[in-house]
């Protein structure tokens, strides 16, 4: 049996990333002759050129970048398999990258990272806050916390908890406009809506009965919180979670509205990539937020 040339795989995959033989040559600590010949040995294994070569520009053929993701991955599988073992022998530690929400990641996420550092020193976090649908894969993330509908994916999901959202308004807005008695009267008045999630708003009475629209409004956005000046100043109906207008609601500032039609299928997950190799690191941040957000997610 002929294995494959794993090693020019892994070389394919840092020229792919750092855009350049020298800049792969360095960061592999190799030279830029020993990363040219490792890209002509695959090249003329698998038959096809993977890079266009000038003297200023280096571009992936077609062929290069279908493989790219594959190498990728490849490298990717190795660099895991050989930390997994590494870490099997000592305590946990290195880099973790994590993506989350803006708002849920600074009122609950931050507060999660200092307790796990404290517990672990050894471990380094990379959190970076986004209300963006980040790419895991593309983007180097280990892990990604998401509070949505999520649609089918290849990326590896693990439902934490459900979030409960609210349709709410403020009082001035409802004595202007009146207070929507169903769903489908919300068709009739001003909603804001999040920019990464526009669509029909679904619900459902606890008896069975399902609702669904298609809210329009003035103002659309990617961060709940920047919905807040515009809501509290009776412009508009939102449907956000409870982490976010727990106090307004709390002290009248907001009402809820359509008590009786809970929306649908929001929940919190953290996401990683489709490999089923993970650091131990990864792993014990990965059960660490886990347990965090179970326990904080029945307050929602």
């Amino acid at each position: 049996m002929r294995l494959p040339d794993f090693e020019a795989w892994a070389i394919f995959a840092c020229v792919v990333e750092h855009r350049s033989f020298s800049g792969a040559a360095a960061a592999i600590g190799v030279s830029k002759a020993t990363v040219s010949k490792a890209i002509a040995r695959l090249e003329a294994q698998l038959g096809t050129a993977l890079f266009h070569r000038t003297s200023r520009r280096l571009t992936l053929t077609d062929s290069g970048t279908a493989l790219a993701e594959r190498a990728g991955r490849i490298l990717a599988e190795a660099q895991a398999a050989e930390e997994a073992a590494i870490d099997s022998a000592k305590a946990p530690s290195g880099m973790v990258r994590i993506a989350a929400p803006i708002t849920f990641g600074i009122r609950f996420v931050a507060d999660a990272i200092a307790d796990l550092l404290t517990e672990h020193p050894g471990i380094q976090i990379d959190l970076r806050l986004s209300d963006a649908r980040v790419d895991i894969v593309a983007d180097g993330y280990d892990i990604a916390l998401r509070i949505a509908d999520l649609p089918d994916s290849s990326l590896r999901a693990r439902r934490l908890a459900p979030v409960q959202a609210r349709v709410v308004a403020a009082p001035a807005y409802l004595a202007q406009h009146g207070t929507p008695r169903h769903p489908a009267d919300l068709a009739h008045h001003a909603c804001f809506l999040y920019a990464n999630a526009i669509g029909a708003w679904q619900f459902r009475k606890a008896d069975g009965e399902e609702a669904a629209v298609r809210p329009a409004g003035p103002l659309i956005t990617d961060n709940g919180d920047a919905m807040m000046p515009a809501l509290l100043a009776g412009l508009g109906i939102a449907r956000l979670p409870d982490f976010i207008i727990d106090r307004e609601l709390a002290d009248g500032r907001l009402v809820e509205i359509l008590a009786d039609w809970s929306p649908m299928n929001i929940a919190l997950h953290l996401l990683t990539p489709p490999s089923t190799l993970r650091p131990a690191r990864v792993e014990l941040v990965i059960d660490f937020l886990s347990q965090r957000f179970r326990n904080l997610c029945t307050r929602f």
